[in-house]
């Protein structure tokens, strides 16, 4: 029997935000996939496959928030933990009253980040 390892994806503008969310998620045993923008990540196969997606919520073109209203009126329900460098607490709210798992500050902690993945995964 083949042991299903979940893929979290991970949609942040910044390069170097994206690359330690990568190692970090990828050192947990997780399969990961990249995306520097919404649109590169809607384009993907990813939708359909991610179990998680760690969301940045400030990016040009298309935010995290307008991605998340996009997937759900896509009929994707996946599971978002967001990240800013720009806490708002309309935006956090606004976020979670939309099925968000979690709203985490830059730089946020990589042991709350952990501990929010393993608890979504978890209740799947």
């Amino acid at each position: 029997m083949t042991r299903d390892i979940p893929l979290i994806s991970i949609v942040d503008d910044d390069d170097t935000v994206r690359a330690a969310t990568e190692s970090l998620v990828r050192s947990l045993g997780f399969k990961t996939r990249i995306f520097a923008s919404a649109e590169t990540f809607l384009k993907s196969s990813s939708p359909r496959e991610t179990r998680c997606l760690i969301l940045d919520v400030q990016m040009p073109n298309m935010s995290g928030i307008e991605l998340q209203e996009r997937l759900s009126e896509l009929g994707f329900k996946i599971p978002i933990i967001f990240v800013t460098a720009y806490p708002d607490e309309a935006v956090r709210q606004r976020a979670m009253e939309a099925g968000a798992v979690a709203f985490l500050p830059k730089p946020f902690d990589g042991k709350r980040l952990s501990d929010c993945l393993f608890e979504t995964l978890r209740q799947e």
